[in-house]
């Protein structure tokens, strides 16, 4: 990863702020940050006449030229109605529409661009942008720091809030819908690129695209709901970020962390991610991740797992997790060992661990203390731990784990007698998959996350 020589004479500078509670309100100013030049990221944004705009706002007042009347750190509560956009704010300001403004750019370009920082919007509906993926038409740029955007009603753009080069703001309880496009062609509800330590919080998207954050560091994803999309949150390159207490249904994949270091998932419910791509979570040559106490259920696959971790010496920690209900609970593909799966819930899924084909070495993984459904041993001293290990093995019923045709047959009637035949009559050595040496034989009480 190639960083702008400018950010990297940032960090020392940056590494000794005290970094407020995200949510707090209390921001330690960061001047140099401000004062550093900014790397042109966008294309020009081409400008339309009104007569090129949509009918609808022709005879609308233009919300700019409010923006434009207010002095800098003055709060703007403009009168109820629909206005014109596009607006620019390149000035400090407080904008409350209190749930009664609406913003209209008429279906061409963006409908917004926050350009200053210390600056809050809150209670606005933003609509009509363009659909041009070339400009990243949205209903919210943002290219600065420190900014509280609250309470949004976005519809009918391209991207929902795009962040690039945006640092230490708050994204809450905004709720965000695409276009309505084919899955491929919306934008991204909420979009950051190189922006670092922002709190996103109690946001709903729904029938967007992505959540995504590409080459950004320490970010906290808090109580969000995202439905019917297709990544809820995809990490790229983005390092250190928390995702706690999250809702994410009917989406193709949960979370998605790819070539990325640190961070950690919490508390999330991830459901109903199905389809050829169904994934709860999943990593790409990632490397330590913290994954706990999420309920990851009726997924295609619960965990997906590809060459992570990826880094030497590091390692997955899955602890304290509940599968129920999927295809597959965790998948691993490319495996190259150091994870670690403590104290977690395997139950009514068809299969609860599998490998991309054989596994030479199913040690390399460590498994303790989980419950696993289909044990079969006792607790002959009531302490509440099975009295020997619990072992998966690959017998016939898995033959689809070595030739991915065979899933075609999964679960039939041949395939659950040749299974049967196998285990009373072992024809060829099963593979051993993993070994918990002390399951839980009473299935652990958890709270809800």
């Amino acid at each position: 990863m190639f960083l702008p020589s400018w950010r990297l004479r940032l960090w020392p500078a940056a590494a000794l702020l005290a970094f407020a509670c995200p949510g707090s309100g209390a921001w330690k100013e960061d001047p140099a940050a401000d004062a550093a030049p900014r790397v042109t990221i966008d294309r020009p944004k081409p400008v339309f006449p009104l007569a090129e705009r949509a009918p609808r706002i022709r005879g609308l007042p233009p919300f700019q030229t409010l923006v434009d009347a207010a002095a800098p750190g003055s709060a703007l509560r403009p009168p109820p109605g629909v206005y014109a956009g596009p607006v620019t704010i390149d000035k400090p300001l407080t904008i409350e529409g209190g749930g009664a403004v609406v913003i209209d750019a008429g279906d061409k370009g963006t409908v917004m661009s926050l350009d200053a920082s210390d600056t809050v919007v809150r209670g606005l509906r933003l609509t009509g942008s363009g659909d041009s993926h070339d400009t990243d038409d949205a209903c919210l740029n943002v290219h600065s720091n420190r900014n509280v955007i609250e309470n949004l009603e976005m519809d009918g753009c391209l991207f929902g809030i795009d962040l690039k080069q945006a640092d230490r703001n708050i994204v809450r309880g905004n709720r965000i819908r695409s276009k309505d496009m084919a899955l491929g062609l919306r934008g991204d509800a909420l979009r950051l690129w190189y922006s670092n330590d922002n709190l996103i919080e109690a946001n709903e998207i729904t029938d967007s695209r992505d959540m995504v954050a590409w080459y950004s560091h320490r970010n906290v994803f808090r109580g969000n709901t995202g439905r019917r999309s297709r990544y809820s949150i995809h990490f790229m390159f983005a390092d250190d970020n928390l995702v706690e207490g999250n809702r994410f249904f009917d989406n193709a994949v949960g979370i998605y962390f790819m070539y990325t270091h640190g961070g950690a998932a919490r508390g999330n419910v991830i459901s109903h991610a199905t389809g050829a791509t169904g994934m709860g979570i999943g990593f790409k040559e990632s490397s330590g991740t913290v994954i706990e106490n999420n309920e990851i259920v009726y997924c295609g696959i619960g965990i997906g797992s590809d060459l992570s971790p990826f880094e030497p010496d590091t390692s997955i920690e899955l602890r304290g997790n509940r599968f129920a209900y999927n295809g597959i609970a965790i998948q691993f593909n490319s495996e190259t060992g150091g994870n670690h799966m403590r104290d977690n819930i395997f139950e009514g899924n068809l299969t609860h661990v599998s490998y991309g084909g054989r596994t030479e070495n199913p040690e390399k993984n460590s498994w303790e203390g989980n419950y696993w459904d289909d044990y079969q041993g006792f607790d002959r001293d009531g302490d509440g731990w099975g009295d020997y290990a619990y072992e998966l093995h690959a017998n016939a019923d898995l033959i689809w784990m070595e030739f991915p045709m065979a899933t075609f047959f999964r679960a039939s009637p041949v395939m659950e007698l040749l299974d049967f035949l196998e285990r009373l009559a072992p024809f060829s050595a099963p593979d051993l998959v993993l070994r918990d040496g002390k399951p839980r034989f009473v299935k652990p009480r958890r709270a809800s996350p």
